[in-house]
């Protein structure tokens, strides 16, 4: 299988040269490192080429590196149905960079760049409908950000009173930022099993 991988990235690389950064196989399956404004391309690319036939987009996600220079990677997976194989295309983008989306290549696409954009802020240049798509429509920050607070920003609870959904800052009290690290149940007033381990030592 690794054998056949290397011969497609080959082929890609004499393919598209100037689309290609970089390839690499793991885990029998072929990464293939790609400019970031040569996606769409590269994309339509794979799924009109005779050896690469990839007709299915099968997902498209992003990885946050915040540290980094270029801060995310949005990282397609495809699947060739005719050739059986599957291979990962990666792009490194920076935080205000725009990628150019694969809508007009891929129309499932939609979904899978929405929800990008409303996880982790990236922004897709010639996209029909991109709004959040997971979150409401006042949610402040991206989730999936490695510098978004575990607790979020706001809570939203039901007021009996005013009788409608209200939006409230997260108020975290101290005592449940205190942790004994004895007991998964933190506060419990009695002992669990395993509990008295601990003690033994």
């Amino acid at each position: 299988m690794s054998e056949a991988l290397n011969e497609l990235a080959a082929h890609i690389e004499l393919k598209r040269p100037n689309d290609v950064v970089a390839t690499g196989v793991a885990f029998g399956e072929l990464t293939v490192d790609v400019a970031a404004d040569r996606i769409a391309d590269f994309v339509e690319f794979l799924r009109d080429d005779g050896a690469c036939k990839f007709s299915t987009l099968v997902d498209i996600t992003a990885v946050d590196y915040p540290t980094r220079e270029k801060r995310f990677d949005v990282v397609y997976h495809f699947l060739s149905m005719y050739q059986n194989h599957r291979i990962r295309v990666r792009i490194a983008v920076d935080e205000d960079e725009m990628v150019p989306s694969v809508i007009e290549v891929h129309p499932s696409a939609n979904w899978f760049e929405r929800e990008i954009f409303d996880m982790f802020g990236i922004l897709f240049s010639n996209h029909p409908d991109l709004r959040r798509i997971l979150t409401d429509y006042g949610f402040r920050g991206h989730p999936l950000r490695k510098d978004f607070p575990t607790t979020g920003y706001t809570e939203v609870r039901y007021d009996e009173a005013q009788k409608r959904v209200v939006y409230e800052p997260v108020k975290l009290v101290q005592e449940y930022r205190q942790f004994d690290f004895m007991s998964p149940w933190e506060g419990a007033q009695y002992v669990l099993p395993g509990d008295d381990k601990a003690g033994a030592k």
